[in-house]
């Protein structure tokens, strides 16, 4: 039987040797001021309990059916060039309803697409 001491200090001989030979990999950071300008316009799909979607723009609100939300964001971006949609969903609504939703504006063609976020108390 082997001694664990002798097995130990071969392969710290083995880690000094090939450690200076490990070249360190550069990591491509990100440079400041390069993100996006805010949007003109912010299109909030909110998505209730009982799975019920609104659609709000600045104070106007209007229900829609779960088929209707692409067209109704494609239709309210028609104007704007720089418009974002952020969809705010309760926490205990299932998550896959929150995916159709985003699946749907994806197909849609709809670019930016963010989730809202409220930290618990």
């Amino acid at each position: 039987m082997v001694p664990f001491i002798d097995v130990m200090l071969v392969l710290l001989i083995i880690f000094m040797v090939t450690a200076p030979l490990i070249t360190p990999s550069m990591i491509d950071l990100p440079s400041v001021g390069k993100g996006s300008k805010q949007p003109d316009q912010v299109i909030q799909i909110v998505i209730g309990k009982d799975e019920l979607i609104e659609m709000k723009i600045k104070e106007k609100s209007m229900p829609l059916v779960f088929k209707d939300v692409a067209s109704a964001v494609k239709a309210a971006q028609s104007g704007e060039t720089n418009s974002a949609v952020v969809i705010s969903a309760d926490k205990n609504l299932k998550y896959e309803t929150v995916v159709k939703v985003m699946d749907a504006l994806q197909r849609a063609g709809v670019q930016r697409v963010g989730l809202s976020v409220q930290l618990a108390n």
